[in-house]
């Protein structure tokens, strides 16, 4: 088949994406002429499917490839729709070279705007905006920007920015994008504000635009992220601004220290290393200062205990990474260090702390806090990162059996990840010194909290111990989950215990009912036949017809 007989999209993977019954409506669309394509391009296809409205849908990709958007509420609840599908079925329909042809309508119309006169395209452009008061405030604002002086440009953007930015009540998810796109109509015209000369005006409107997306926010449901994508943007535009502006270093580090440590949202997170060449070493400076008389305020923190624990005061982190910045650039370490000590309120930030310090070479050091943060925290779960730290380190200057002694303490509170390093430490012996502790807290009813009958099983999966392993399964409350990993484990060793889980997994998948239950059902059967003989398995094949004969689809599978 040559290239120009392939169909553009794969009809395959278009099924496997949407499902049959999404295709075979796409289908149906295409056949009744409701796709009108607008634009065909080698990796894009535009087009307006007539549904309950007229859609705008969009395809890119080919082959398997498969990506896009609709319009209709149906893409936005579920993804790819029936419209995509008519779409694809219609871009096949016109053959692989139908974008190199100029064909589609998109194509058309740029030909007949090129043999246009500049004067003719203006009175085009004209008789749309009468008629669409959206493109018309667009080209207002924009013709304003450039020709304005500075106070009919501040009137006109700040009415704009107002009145985009404006929710009049809860935005609901549906209602988000349309009322992001206005804002953002709005900020494109703004940036242009600033190579146009008005750098200040710039600013102010950003800041501007920043308090008000902020506060509109809290009244849209922003599950997309339209709010981050505009705020960044809006930041963009007033970093632009003050780079033509150039206002007083130390008046901004201010304003942009109070944005950065008051805001709701991350608009102005890092400023001081996003506008740092606006800032330069006096603005830096003051921001350094600021940080630093608010970092002095705060009273070092500690665990271990309420009588030791202080109260949380908001700030330690935000501070504590601005700072750290600084100190970054300056390569003084110590300093580094001495910020990490203020907040020793949890064991992970001791474990920041210790790992901070090894990484920079300071192993000694490492090792001294990770002591002190098991030493404070040892009435408390243990970090089981700050026990394998402390591990390492021990085991690097040779205190071997304390790094030991360390794990097992731990392991009163048994992990999957504790067994696995004591495995490698002690080897097989570790199995039986666990399985003893795991059970003895059993035996105390006090670990059924931390020492779960799963980890038991999954311990003696590892080291084939099956026998072990079944005895257990039948004496603890152990998992639907764990007992089917134990039976795969040992079907060939134990397939009586195998078939009879398989067995009770057969049950439940089918009661609940389903095709893909069915399914895993089915393959489940097929597995417990390859351990039975003929005859017993073709009396059990029997008795589930027998108990499932009304469920249709189940009964073929087993067939």
């Amino acid at each position: 088949m040559n290239s120009a007989s392939k169909p553009r999209f794969s009809t395959g993977a278009l099924r496997n994406l949407v499902g049959s019954k999404v295709y075979a409506r796409g289908e149906a669309y295409f056949r009744d002429n409701r796709v009108e394509l607008l634009a065909v391009q080698p990796q894009r296809v535009l087009a307006q499917v007539n549904g309950t409205e007229d859609y705008r849908v969009e395809l890119n990709g080919r082959g398997e490839t498969i990506d896009g958007n609709c319009s209709c509420p149906a893409f936005e609840d579920r993804g790819c729709c029936k419209h995509m599908v008519a779409t694809a079925l219609a871009a096949n329909a016109g053959g692989q070279g139908a974008e190199e042809d100029g064909v589609d309508a998109a194509t058309r119309i740029r030909t007949y705007l090129q043999s246009k006169g500049v004067d003719a395209l203006i009175d085009m452009i004209m008789d749309l905006s009468e008629f669409d008061l959206a493109l018309f405030r667009r080209l207002d604002m924009a013709a304003a920007a450039t020709h304005g002086d500075g106070k009919a440009i501040q009137t006109r953007m700040l009415r704009a920015i107002d009145g985009a930015t404006h929710t009049d009540g809860y935005v609901g998810y549906r209602e988000a994008d349309e009322w992001a796109a206005g804002v953002a109509a709005v900020l494109d015209t703004l940036a242009g504000l600033s190579a146009a000369g008005h750098g200040a005006l710039a600013r102010e409107l950003a800041e501007r635009s920043i308090d008000r997306i902020e506060d509109a926010l809290q009244d849209i449901d922003d599950s997309d992220g339209h709010g981050s994508e505009l705020l960044t943007q809006a930041r963009d535009i007033h970093l632009a601004s003050v780079r033509v502006a150039r206002p007083d270093p130390a008046t901004l580090a201010q304003y942009l220290f109070e944005r950065e440590m008051g805001g709701d949202y991350d608009t102005f997170f890092n400023a001081a290393g996003i506008y740092a060449d606006v800032l330069g070493a006096e603005g830096l400076a003051e921001y350094r200062r600021l940080a630093l008389v608010e970092w002095e305020k705060l009273p070092p923190r500690r665990g271990g205990g309420v009588r030791n624990r202080t109260e949380y005061v908001a700030g330690y982190g935000q501070l504590q990474r601005i700072l750290d910045t600084v100190a970054a650039d300056e390569g003084d370490i110590a300093a580094r260090i001495a910020l990490r000590t203020k907040d020793l309120s949890s064991p992970s930030n001791y474990l920041e702390l210790a790992d901070f310090c090894r990484r920079h070479d300071r192993e000694d050091e490492a090792l001294r806090w990770v002591e002190e943060g098991l030493w404070i925290f040892e009435d408390e779960r243990q970090d089981e990162r700050l026990v394998f730290l402390a591990a390492d380190l021990l085991t690097k200057v040779g205190r071997g059996t304390e790094a030991l002694q360390l794990l097992w303490r731990a392991f009163e509170s048994p992990s999957s990840a504790l067994y696995e390093r004591l495995r490698q430490l002690e080897g097989e012996a570790a199995c039986d010194k666990a399985v003893r502790l795991i059970e003895s807290r059993f035996a105390k009813q006090d670990g059924f909290r931390f020492a779960q009958p799963d980890l038991l099983i999954e311990i003696l999966i590892k080291e084939n111990r099956f026998d072990t392993a079944w005895a257990a399964a039948e004496k603890y409350d152990v998992s639907v989950y764990k007992r089917q990993s134990l039976a795969r484990a040992s079907e060939a060793t134990h397939p009586q215990h195998a078939v009879r889980v398989y067995a009770e997994r057969v049950e439940e998948l089918v009661k609940l009912g389903g095709n893909h239950n069915y399914e895993e059902a089915a393959a489940l059967i097929a597995r417990i036949g390859s351990w039975r003989n003929a005859t017993e398995h073709s009396a059990y094949l029997a008795e589930l017809k027998a108990q499932h004969n009304r469920k249709r689809n189940f009964m073929k599978l087993l067939e």
